[in-house]
């Protein structure tokens, strides 16, 4: 069995060059699995699809009545993209009306898939792969600021004393076309004199802050705001 082999030599170094692409986007962005997670990933990919390749050579000289061994070049591979889940499923964070992660996770599969047909020798598909890949996560960040985006929001208006501001508070929302109003929670502290409005809204078209913010101010019972992002139903 010889034991250098210069084209698989060339194919670790490609795989680490493709994988190395598709990080550097994802630690340009501030991922936690960018480019060195994407050069291991797409390498370690390539060396145990070598590996299933070059092992019919290790058990070649086996006669069918001295061995069982049976050789499956696909069962190693199959094996790197499964487990890939759960380093995918790592980088995949949950937060309130968002859920972050999914592309870099999709990136650790795509790279590892990259890396074991490298291995593989489908040399021009891995490269082309790599190529719009990298591409699309550039191009189609630019295009996802333009497009229209439903958010949802949490709106808290703490009052005191005994007026009801719930009157004004939704005609100033209402101001807006592209605001809509969901629901709105109520809660009524009776010995302190203190109200509390949660109002759950939606908008599509982006909207200033600010600007709902300073109207609402102007409604003298009004103590506090709060604006936060809000699970999407």
């Amino acid at each position: 069995m010889e034991w250098f082999h210069l084209d698989d030599l060339a194919m670790l170094v490609l795989a680490t060059f493709t994988g190395a692409a598709i990080g550097f986007e994802r630690e340009a962005h501030g991922q936690a699995a960018g480019l060195r997670t994407n050069i291991l990933v797409c390498t370690g990919a390539c060396l145990m699809m070598l590996l299933s390749l070059h092992m019919e050579e290790m058990f070649h000289t086996l006669g069918v009545a001295e061995s069982v061994v049976r050789l499956d070049p696909g069962r190693i591979a199959s094996y790197a993209i499964a487990s890939m889940g759960f380093l995918g499923a790592g980088a995949i964070i949950k937060g309130k009306g968002t859920i972050k992660g999914l592309t870099t996770a999709a990136g650790l599969w795509l790279v590892t898939g990259v890396g074991l047909s490298i291995g593989a020798g489908f040399i021009m598909p891995a490269i082309f792969t790599t190529v719009i890949s990298v591409l699309f996560l550039y191009g189609l960040r630019r295009l996802k600021i333009v497009l229209p985006r439903t958010e949802f929001i949490v709106l808290t208006i703490r009052c005191s004393g005994a007026c009801n501001a719930l009157d004004r508070i939704k005609e100033v929302l209402a101001e807006y076309r592209h605001i809509t109003v969901h629901f709105i929670n109520y809660t009524n502290e009776i010995k302190k004199l203190n109200v509390a409005y949660r109002i759950r809204i939606s908008h599509k078209a982006p909207v200033h802050v600010e600007d709902i913010i300073d109207k609402l101010t102007t409604i003298e019972c009004i103590d506090e705001i709060r604006w936060e992002e809000s699970d999407i139903p």
